[in-house]
């Protein structure tokens, strides 16, 4: 079951990703709505229950505060990214929940599980004109209220511990980044899906600009290199939505 009919995901450029749920929820992944191929704002983003961010750069961060601003979410969050986002939010130190790899944050009936990633995280401090560190970047595998479940890889490589995300979780979909230079492109995204075990992929950060190359086409070829034709892999256009 790659896709659910019960869950619609609409992909908004980059890694951005609404996922709309079963039970009428609705989660936003790195919610960068001022991406250069995103279709609409932040400002015309009409809800969100849940927000989830996999790391600090301004690219997968990006509009990440205003929305918990106006929708106030559940921001369950890596650690030292909780510290340093829930003081500038109204609320304080509550508005956001800190958490790291390996523990699983329920929401309701949805449940939140971090991850590992292969990647870097940050930001400019211009203030001290220094970097500024955000804790380590993350995927998430968020098991929805009918059980279907999605990992969002974030910005990674590939690394042989997916096989245990696959293992210990047994996702239906993948979100995988296959654009190339600053992570993962097609050959080690096709890698990423044999460890896996999904039968379905929507990638996600390509396109965005022209050093991220990688295509889903390219993404095919390279896993029917592999003997996994069979895989799913979703083809789809920023602003668009998919669902069984």
């Amino acid at each position: 079951m790659g896709l659910d009919p019960q869950t619609t995901l609409t992909w908004f450029g980059h890694a951005c990703v609404e996922v709309k749920t079963p039970g009428g929820k609705t989660i936003l992944f790195d919610p960068w709505f001022g991406n250069p191929k995103s279709p609409k704002p932040a400002s015309a983003v009409t809800a969100c229950d849940l927000l989830l961010v996999t790391h600090g750069h301004g690219d997968h961060l990006g509009d990440a505060l205003m929305i918990a601003s106006r929708f106030h979410p559940v921001w369950p969050a890596m650690h030292e990214l909780s510290l340093w986002a829930s003081r500038r939010l109204t609320g304080g130190s509550d508005a956001v929940t800190g958490m790291n790899k390996g523990g699983t944050f329920m929401v309701g009936e949805i449940a939140v599980t971090m991850v590992g990633a292969d990647h870097s995280a940050g930001d400019w401090n211009s203030d001290a004109g220094t970097t500024l560190y955000l804790g380590e970047p993350a995927g998430f595998v968020v098991r929805l209220e009918n059980g279907y479940t999605i990992y969002h890889a974030g910005d990674t490589n590939v690394f042989s511990d997916m096989e245990l995300i696959g293992e210990l979780y047994q996702p239906n979909l993948a979100l995988l980044p296959i654009g190339g230079h600053y992570t993962m492109g097609p050959r080690e995204a096709a890698l990423a899906i044999e460890l896996l075990g999904v039968d379905a992929v929507a990638p996600i950060h390509w396109g965005t600009f022209p050093l991220l190359a990688g295509t889903p086409a390219a993404l095919s070829d390279e896993l029917a290199a592999r003997d996994l034709a069979s895989v799913e892999v979703i083809a789809w256009e920023p602003g668009q939505s998919i669902q069984r």
